[in-house]
């Protein structure tokens, strides 16, 4: 009998925290006893281009890649990035997405508009959207960068590891002055998901 892999593609812009989300998730598969495989995309990461991580969690994984139309979870940080990789997204696969938009740079120089309709094309395509207000809620809880453990918060309400393992992993990727502020943060996104 095959064993359940999880896949969990993570996107959004240079700068949000996507691979940070990523680390931090990978360290609590493992401590959970997990096989896991981790791939990233982030040539333009420093100059706010588009950033992507694929993360693979199960008893016996192979390949560190995911497979268009096999994503369990897609989550992005910016709507655009959302759309973007949505092809990844399996059929019950499930949508974490931040209503967030950061311009491109085609938008930035004027060669071309933000498009108006992402949220409706999304919601076409994938069956589970879960709109999640992380970024506001970061700068509300006055620190922007905590967004992508709102993100995580958020996800980790469809996975069934225990808060200690999110704690002990948020310890060890995060410096010890903001580890308080990101359990926060997290504790942010487990609501915002149930919404």
């Amino acid at each position: 009998m095959k064993s359940k892999i999880t896949n969990v593609v993570t996107c959004g812009v240079g700068g949000q925290g996507v691979l940070l989300f990523t680390d931090v998730l990978a360290d609590v598969a493992v401590s959970a006893g997990m096989d896991v495989k981790k791939s990233e995309v982030h040539g333009m990461a420093q100059r706010g281009g588009s950033v992507i991580s694929q993360l693979r969690f199960g008893e016996h994984v192979f390949s560190p890649l995911i497979e268009e139309t096999t994503a369990d979870f897609i989550v992005g940080f910016e709507k655009l990035e959302t759309l973007r990789y949505l092809h990844f997204l399996s059929e019950k696969g499930k949508v974490i997405v931040d209503s967030l938009e950061i311009a491109p740079m085609p938008v930035l120089t004027g060669a071309s508009e933000y498009p108006k309709d992402i949220m409706e094309r999304i919601k076409t395509r994938a069956k589970n959207v879960y709109i999640i207000d992380a970024f506001n809620k970061a700068v509300e809880l006055g620190e922007s960068r905590t967004q992508n453990v709102i993100m995580l918060g958020a996800l980790s309400r469809f996975l069934k590891f225990p808060f200690e393992l999110y704690k002990t992993a948020i310890e060890k990727n995060i410096k010890a002055k903001f580890v308080e502020l990101n359990i926060k943060a997290f504790e942010i996104g487990k609501k915002l998901a149930r919404k």
